[in-house]
């Protein structure tokens, strides 16, 4: 058994049999940036992205299945006005977060040093450390080189100038999809491993891969809603693309690249490529607010065994024996509306997605087709990276236990996605179980409409692809969990996601022993109450 499978089964236990360290107590006034920063870097503006049209949130836009060239009267391809746009609303900051909820940081909240803003994209634990990155080539209309995105300023830094387009496609490999190796424009997402690890110690590389599938999630919703492509690439030559940022992979290294088609004259990518004997690489370095920087082995050997043949691509067709099950046929059935969205804008979905933190009101439960909607939604995501380039394959499924939800008997059930109706599991009030085996106290789980389960066949990804199929794992998890938000944001509703309760007990509810699923998040769905407290800091 490889590490991964190790930390996969420390991971699932952890509720029970908690992970090393466990005496790690977090140093909150040490604690590093939300954000990395270069004091010497020139940086310049991005363009304006309020004038961009809005696009309305159709339905199955939410999967992020989006066609591979323009849509109809749409953009041919990313133009600098689109990808600033998409920048801003996947992760830039939109808003300050003043609202009175149940979370621990709230006494914090008005101090400015302690401010909490919002982004498009959920982060785990409100931490964001993915770090993106902009590859141009000559197509572009900046000077070529290596750009970084500074979230704070909605800038990007300039990091190197130079094209290095090349190199990346020799990293990502002569068997990547042509898609990647006929682009000269990348979007590279790394990982900063302290600005995680700080507070969730061994936990954190979990965490980060969640990260990984909400951004990119984003993004393919972003860009379906305009007919463009997103297809991330998971496997490549890691230290490779390390060496052109210039960090050393135990600390920061890259999790996927995404390449984009640009709008204009096809690029020749063979023209581009950069002597091998001239390897340049960024010298910048981001200055760190942490005076005291800690080790975390868990971490370090599942960067290791992750990191381990990065660059030996599974082969095609690999990740269908680690494809979720289908729905048992019989059992009592319950069955749903047909899902529906109402005519709301997608900037304006992601502009309000926030995590409701207490605020969630039983007196207003939910209605059938709001929880269709949602359970279709995210049963359609994929990440469809370069190993299920089609996103035929899905390896997320479905729970949903049901406290208020108009016409749905209060239980726990199975989501079938091909009949689109419910599977009882195990019948009757949840919302004890629920509110038991959750660690915190910000959310009343009784509280919620219906709080969704998806799970992922774990170590059947690992024995379908490796150990780096962790990273894939729980990054379609992580896009899962965006789908959700979205979705109930789109439908005005309240929502929450959260890591922290007791694995095993939801494996033994929903009778999942003698199989590999497991359970990796909790996602309650629910109306919130009426006329919450709230500062309009855009005013003040």
């Amino acid at each position: 058994m490889r590490y991964a499978h190790e930390y996969a089964h420390a991971v699932l236990h952890r509720g029970r049999v908690p992970m090393e360290p466990t005496d790690h107590v977090v140093n909150w006034a040490d604690g590093p940036r939300k954000g990395k920063y270069y004091p010497h870097a020139e940086a310049f503006a991005l363009p304006g992205t309020e004038d961009l049209p809005d696009v309305p949130v159709a339905p199955g836009l939410l999967t992020g299945a989006g066609a591979p060239g323009g849509g109809a009267g749409g953009p041919a391809g990313f133009t600098l006005p689109l990808l600033s746009a998409m920048l801003k609303d996947s992760y830039g900051l939109t808003g300050r977060r003043l609202g009175i909820q149940a979370n621990s940081d709230l006494p914090g909240l008005p101090f400015y040093t302690h401010a909490n803003w919002s982004r498009g994209t959920a982060g785990g634990g409100g931490l964001y450390p993915m770090t993106v990155h902009w590859a141009s080539g000559p197509s572009a209309p900046v000077l070529p080189g290596l750009h970084h995105y500074d979230v704070h300023r909605h800038a990007l830094t300039r990091l190197l100038a130079g094209d290095v387009t090349g190199r990346i496609r020799d990293a990502l490999g002569p068997d990547a999809p042509a898609e990647a190796l006929d682009s000269d424009q990348y979007l590279i997402l790394g990982v900063k491993y302290w600005q995680n690890s700080f507070k969730y110690n061994s936990f954190s590389f979990h965490v980060v891969c969640t990260d990984l599938g909400t951004l990119v999630q984003t993004w393919r919703i972003w860009g379906a809603a305009r007919g463009l492509r997103i297809a991330p690439v998971l496997w490549f030559d890691e230290p490779a693309l390390n060496e052109i940022l210039g960090v050393t992979g135990e600390e920061e290294t890259v999790f996927a690249v995404v390449p984009l088609h640009w709008d204009g004259p096809a690029p020749r990518p063979d023209t581009a490529r950069t002597d091998p004997r001239h390897r340049p690489r960024v010298r910048h370095r981001d200055r760190e607010r942490s005076r005291t920087l800690l080790d975390f082995a868990s971490l370090t050997a599942m960067h290791a065994a992750t990191s381990e043949r990065a660059a030996d691509r599974p082969a095609p067709g690999a990740l269908t024996a680690a494809a979720a099950l289908p729905v048992g046929a019989g059992g009592v059935r319950t069955p749903l509306p047909a899902p529906a969205f109402p005519d709301t804008g997608l900037r304006r979905t992601l502009r309000e997605r926030r995590s409701s933190f207490g605020r969630f009101d039983a007196r207003r439960p939910v209605g059938a087709g709001s929880l269709s909607a949602v359970l279709a939604a995210c049963a359609g995501t994929r990440l469809a990276g370069d190993t299920d380039p089609t996103g035929d394959i899905r390896l997320a499924r479905l729970y949903v236990f049901v406290n208020h939800v108009e016409g749905v008997e209060p239980g726990a059930y199975a989501y079938d996605p091909d009949r689109g109706d419910l599977r009882l599991v195990a019948e009757g009030p949840q919302g004890a179980f629920l509110q038991r085996n959750y660690f915190l106290a910000n959310y009343n789980l009784e509280q919620a409409g219906a709080v969704l389960v998806p799970t992922v066949r774990t170590t059947a990804v690992l024995d379908a692809v490796g150990d780096r199929g962790y990273r894939l794992a729980v990054g379609t998890a992580g896009a899962v969990s965006q789908t959700f938000y979205l979705a109930a944001s789109a439908l005005g509703l309240g929502a929450g996601v959260a890591l922290g309760f007791d694995n095993v007990s939801f494996v033994e509810r929903l009778e999942l022993s003698g199989g590999d699923e497991a359970p990796l998040l909790i996602m309650a769905l629910g109306h919130e109450r009426p006329g919450p407290a709230d500062f309009r800091h855009d005013i003040a």
